[in-house]
């Protein structure tokens, strides 16, 4: 008797303890289903939302990742596949109407609190600081997801950008620099930084610059006129390989073009790329980029090799820029040719020229509008986030398609006298448009012409 109560209570504690280790292991499950105050999604979850409207699947990354980069030690590169994309480096951005601007962007992706948000990253991190910025904005239904379970699944579709490459993530640059060959610069030779900005050294380069960046004064590729009206037209060929040599640039360089202001860089990468520079990038956000990645700029001003050769003819790519002779006669056949004026709508209308050093006011005959930005001629508010990296494109050819702009004619891109188009055409290419082309004259080329026709006020229908 004595002996059977003795295996009996045994029994209960074994009872007792197995039940307390299966609550425990239950307890850690809960656990690894949830990041702090947030659910966390799997992989099966993740593709339900992508089929379901009241959810919607978010990239919460940097932006050169959502392109195609591999960052953060991701097997493969690229974005899922139907979703959109929040950086959390946005909100690090320093700016007046920050918050007008991410509320805008919330609404045009279509992030709004009565979806169910599934928010994933690579690293760890990104997602949790979006996650709460939402709820500080009272989004409640958000779940966190890793996106390195979906990446290592081979079966999973992810997207990147045909060129992503064209710009570059400043911790890409960062490995340049160190001496490293990072993804898509295996076989990069002569591998040169350069920060392309107007003025000299002493007007923003000597004030900070990326690490061995030499300068270029953007008045070298577009010497201004000594008469009046003046204004900015890019330089001859012979002018142009002049510059080549005394920068020390060949055919076969590789070239990343750098800047605080991205126009500059982008309008002095797009000049390369007519001259024959095989392989030219962009810092994809310029040099707000670099800082925002933690690292330090330079004041040493790096002076540039010359060369005698460059290797080739110039220009190399001459389809890259169009004539004013070959822009008037793609007009003439607007099914197979669209000119898309990147200016302001006030510009576009001919209610502001744009400049204060222009007065003649109004549009191109035939060209179609194509955005810009919203406020002057240095803003480009459509075509960029707010950290100065390229905007989602989708987002920016769904502008397009409302202007009836069809990507699959010729699209030609002109704005004032270059500097924005050379950022959109870059853009452009990234997403594999290969039909393009800037009309770098511009509208101050046009219309200090007076054998050119000029419009005023809103298109007819």
């Amino acid at each position: 008797m004595r002996k059977a109560l003795i295996i009996t209570l045994s029994l209960v504690m074994l009872i007792f303890t197995l039940v307390g280790c299966s609550n425990k292991d239950n307890e850690q499950n809960t656990n690894n289903d949830s990041q702090g105050e947030y659910n966390v999604a799997e992989t099966q979850m993740v593709q339900d939302a992508l089929k379901d409207d009241s959810w919607i699947v978010v990239d919460t990354r940097l932006n050169d990742a959502f392109n195609g980069w591999k960052l953060d030690g991701i097997s493969r590169g690229g974005r899922i596949k139907g979703a959109v994309d929040f950086s959390a480096n946005w909100l690090k951005v320093e700016n007046d109407t920050k918050e007008d601007i991410l509320n805008e962007a919330l609404e045009t992706k279509g992030i709004t609190e009565d979806k169910n948000i599934v928010l994933y990253d690579a690293n760890g991190k990104d997602s949790k600081e979006v996650a709460d910025y939402l709820k500080g904005k009272g989004f409640n239904k958000l779940y966190l997801y890793d996106a390195n379970k979906w990446a290592d699944d081979e079966k999973l579709p992810m997207e990147k950008y045909e060129n992503y490459k064209l710009v570059v993530p400043a911790v890409v640059v960062k490995d340049v620099i160190d001496g490293k060959k990072p993804e898509t610069f295996e076989n990069a030779k002569n591998i040169k930084i350069v920060e392309g900005s107007w003025g000299e050294e002493k007007t923003s380069y000597a004030k900070g610059h990326i690490p061995t960046s030499f300068h270029i004064n953007t008045d070298e590729i577009e010497p201004p006129t000594t008469e009046e009206p003046m204004m900015w037209m890019l330089a001859d060929d012979e002018t142009l390989k002049k510059v080549a040599l005394k920068y020390g640039f060949t055919k076969d360089d590789t070239v990343i073009v750098t800047g605080e202001e991205p126009l500059g860089a982008y309008r002095v990468a797009t000049v390369l790329r007519y001259i024959g520079v095989n392989d030219v990038r962009v810092l994809n956000g310029g040099t707000m980029a670099w800082t925002m990645a933690g690292y330090e700029l330079e004041t040493t001003s790096n002076k540039a090799t010359p060369v005698e050769d460059f290797g080739g003819a110039i220009p190399a790519n001459p389809d890259v820029i169009d004539t004013m002779e070959e822009t008037r006669a793609g007009l003439k056949t607007p099914d197979k040719f669209t000119l898309l004026d990147n200016r302001t709508w006030d510009e576009h209308i001919g209610k502001s020229s744009g400049y204060s050093y222009h007065k003649k006011m109004g549009r191109i005959p035939g060209s179609v509008f194509g955005y810009a930005g919203k406020t002057d001629s240095y803003a480009l508010d459509y075509y960029r986030n707010i950290d100065k990296t390229m905007r989602n494109a989708d987002e920016f050819v769904a502008l397009w398609k409302e202007q009836g702009i069809d990507t699959t004619k010729h699209l030609s891109f002109m704005c004032g006298s270059g500097w924005r188009v050379a950022e959109i055409y870059t853009y452009a290419d990234v997403i594999g448009l290969g039909d393009i082309s800037i009309f770098s004259d511009g509208w101050i080329g046009w219309s200090n012409d007076p054998t050119n026709p000029i419009e005023t006020g809103e298109p007819k229908k």
